[in-house]
Parts: C-alpha cells; sequence; structure tokens
C-alpha cells in the first residue's frame, strides 16, 4: 500500500520509511527540510532514501495545507504516519509558537485531510515528555494534564486532535510516545550524538546536573519498527515505546569514553527546569497489543552510533549541535 510518511528526512521518520520500503510499501515522503538542526544531516538520510525503490520524496511544511492538499489530490494513499514535528524540550521554552504552528496546527491539517480523503489511518509521533515528574515506570493511562515545557504541551493537544477525529469520523489512531530515542545519523542537539562529538573532537562535554539523571534510551530501528506495527487497526490506542531500561547519563558518558578510547572532560552545567528527572516508560502494552519489545542493548546501540560518527566524522565532526 501507499503510505504518507512526514518528517521523512528526520532521524525517526528516514527510518519508519526504509523499514516501510523494505516491506514492499510505497512510500511518499515529505519534510520542510528546516533548519532546527545542521540541515546536512536531513539531506545525508534523505540521499540514502531517495536511492530505495518505492520511494518518492516532496519537499513542503505540513502547516501549508493547500501544499499538503495538492499532493494527496495526487496520491492517494492508505494511511499517514506524522513523525513531523518539532522536538526538543529547551527549545520550545525558547520559541514556544513554532512547535505550536508545526506539532498543533500541522497535526489538524492532516487529520482534517485524512477525513477529506477517506484516510482510515492515522499514527501521531508524540513524546514521553508528556508525564513531566509523574510516578514512574510511565504508564499510558496515568494523567498528563501537567505539561512541563511547551513541547510537551503541544504534543499533548496533538493527541487530543487525534481523539476528537477518531470520535467524530471514525479515523482509526495510534500515538506512539517515544523514549529518548538514539542511533546512527542521530539528533545533534540530543545528548548521544552531543556526546560522542564532543568526547571524539576532546571538546567539554555540556552536562545539565550531575549527570544521575536517568533517561530510558531507545534504539532508532527498535523505535522504527515499533512505529511500522502501529499501522495495524488499533481504534483509538496510545503506546509507549521504550526500553524499560532506565539509564544514568554519567553510565551512558563511561560507555562513550570506553568505545572512543578518550576521557571525557565536564562541564556541569546547572539543571534546567524544564528537564525531568527520568524517564522510564512501560512498555507492558507495546508487548501485549503490538507484539513489540526492544532488541537492541543500549551497549551495542551506543557501538553502532559511534561507528556511524567515526565513518562520517569528516563532516560529522563540524555539524552545528544547535543550542
Amino acid at each position: 500500500m501507499t503510505l504518507l510518511v512526514t518528517g521523512c528526512a528526520g532521524f525517526i521518520g528516514a527510518k519508519v520509511s526504509e523499514v516501510l520500503v523494505q516491506h514492499g510499501h510505497q512510500v511518499l515522503g515529505v519534510d520542510n527540510l528546516n533548519p532546527a538542526y545542521d540541515v546536512r544531516l536531513k539531506q545525508w538520510r534523505l540521499h540514502g532514501l531517495e536511492a530505495l525503490p518505492g520511494f518518492h520524496f516532496t519537499q513542503l511544511d505540513i502547516t501549508d495545507r493547500a501544499a499538503l492538499a495538492a499532493v494527496l489530490d495526487r496520491y492517494p494513499v492508505a494511511a499517514v504516519v506524522n513523525l513531523a514535528a518539532r522536538a526538543g524540550v529547551r527549545p520550545s521554552v525558547l520559541d514556544p509558537w513554532v512547535y505550536y504552528d508545526t506539532n498543533v496546527t500541522g497535526t489538524l491539517n492532516l487529520l482534517e485531510l485524512c477525513r477529506q480523503h477517506a484516510i482510515a489511518k492515522f499514527v501521531l509521533a508524540s513524546t514521553s515528555s508528556l508525564y513531566g515528574d509523574g510516578p514512574r515506570p510511565f504508564r499510558e493511562d496515568q494523567p498528563t494534564d501537567r505539561p512541563l515545557s511547551p513541547y510537551a504541551a503541544s504534543k499533548k493537544a496533538a493527541e487530543a486532535l487525534c481523539y476528537a477525529y477518531h470520535h467524530l469520523f471514525g479515523i482509526d489512531v495510534t500515538i506512539l510516545r517515544y523514549f529518548t530515542v538514539y542511533g546512527p545519523a542521530g539528533r545533534p542537539d540530543m545528548s548521544v550524538f552531543r556526546f560522542i562529538r564532543w568526547i571524539a573532537e576532546g571538546d567539554p562535554i555540556i552536562l545539565y546536573g550531575d549527570g544521575s539523571q536517568e533517561r530510558d534510551f531507545t534504539y532508532v530501528e527498535d523505535i522504527a519498527r515499533g512505529t511500522v506495527q502501529g499501522l495495524d487497526p488499533r481504534g483509538y490506542d496510545i503506546i509507549n515505546l521504550g526500553s524499560d531500561r532506565p539509564v544514568p547519563i554519567r553510565q551512558v558518558i563511561a560507555t562513550l569514553e570506553q568505545y572512543l578510547g578518550r576521557t571525557a572532560r565536564l562541564d556541569h552545567r546547572p539543571t534546567h527546569p524544564a528537564d525531568v528527572r527520568a524517564t522510564w516508560a512501560d512498555i507492558s502494552r507495546a508487548r501485549e497489543r503490538l507484539h513489540w519489545s526492544p532488541q537492541t542493548s543500549l551497549e551495542d546501540g551506543l557501538r553502532a552510533s559511534v561507528a556511524w560518527y567515526e565513518a562520517n566524522r569528516a563532516w560529522a565532526s563540524k555539524v552545528s549541535l544547535g543550542q
């Protein structure tokens, strides 16, 4: 079948597009190639995708309703996988408007076009940031009405829109709450890419807090596999995709030091008020309903991330790390 994947040049979107093509689907990928982070990474991913038979790319912004409508008029699709988003907690505090434009208005545009074109399936990428400092492990049925950042609030609004369109128009919706996704060619504004780069190049690691804060790191290929499995009919469902293994940040740094053969220099900064103390996914629902569980250990995933950086160091060492 033919699927629309938004944010196809993004970290998760590129891997999901690749997996879908490998499964024999036609993928219509759209991305605006915005400079939220260094566009060279998006171009690198897109270059690999465009070599795949069955992948077709259109550059557009999901906030542009007319452009989206024109694409769907030309290419009938069976499902939409909305991976286009402005992501990141700290940057959303500085520019909340762009987060609402993309994450809320963009999602609304796609849902409305699903209604108009009788597209039965919608998958939304959401975030563990919705849980804030709630009780751990995070379960899908616990309250998420106290977001700690504009980013989390925008994703909560997108989830609410999805429910409204499911209720009113019967659109089948799967919402996937991702937990700290990492892997080769990852986002340069996230910790794993930054830590690898800083350690490899001998630059100090900017570390917010003392490094004891924990994150539920989840490998990108596991996330992509779970996202594709989310295309099965669900009615309306919210499912965590995480590793179920929170790890202290300083443990990640120590592992990367071992793989890179260098000692990190730490530049400690105060904890950001929008950051949470820890994330930890309860993935019982993913195991039960998607028959999904993570397959890649943190050690293997970090090793693959280091190998990618070393193979692409000539240009990856020059990528902007953002704010």
